[in-house]
C-alpha cells in the first residue's frame, strides 16, 4: 500500500527537478560513501551528530581498559578475575549491537 501522501511528494519532487533545484548538488557524481550497517545508517548518523555513542561504543571503549588491565596485572587470581570480566564484557557488547541493529 502506498503511503497516502505520495502523489503530492511526486509532484513536488518533479517540480523541484523542473526548477533544477536537484542540479550540481555537493558530492554529485560521486560514489556514495561506505557504510558498514546500511539498515541503521540513518539512525547512526542522527545519533553522531546529536554527539551520542551507542552504547556499544561505549561498552567496547570499557573493554579496552580491561585488556589494558590484564596486561599489566601480576597476580593470577586478579587476572582471572578480569579475563571473567572480559568474557562477560564481550557478551554484552554482542547484545547490544544487536539491539542497536534492530
Amino acid at each position: 500500500m502506498d503511503h497516502p501522501l505520495i502523489d503530492l511528494i511526486d509532484a513536488r519532487i518533479r517540480e523541484a527537478e523542473a526548477r533544477g533545484d536537484f542540479d550540481d548538488l555537493p558530492g554529485a557524481g560521486k560514489p556514495l560513501p561506505e557504510c558498514d550497517d546500511p539498515e541503521n545508517a540513518l539512525l547512526n548518523r542522527l545519533t553522531k551528530e546529536a554527539g551520542g555513542v551507542p552504547p556499544h561504543v561505549l561498552l567496547a571503549r570499557e573493554l579496552e581498559a580491561l585488556r589494558l588491565q590484564l596486561r599489566e596485572e601480576p597476580d593470577r587470581t586478579e587476572r582471572r578475575r578480569v579475563m571473567k570480566e572480559i568474557s562477560m564484557m564481550e557478551a554484552r557488547i554482542d547484545m547490544a549491537k544487536k539491539s542497536w541493529s534492530r
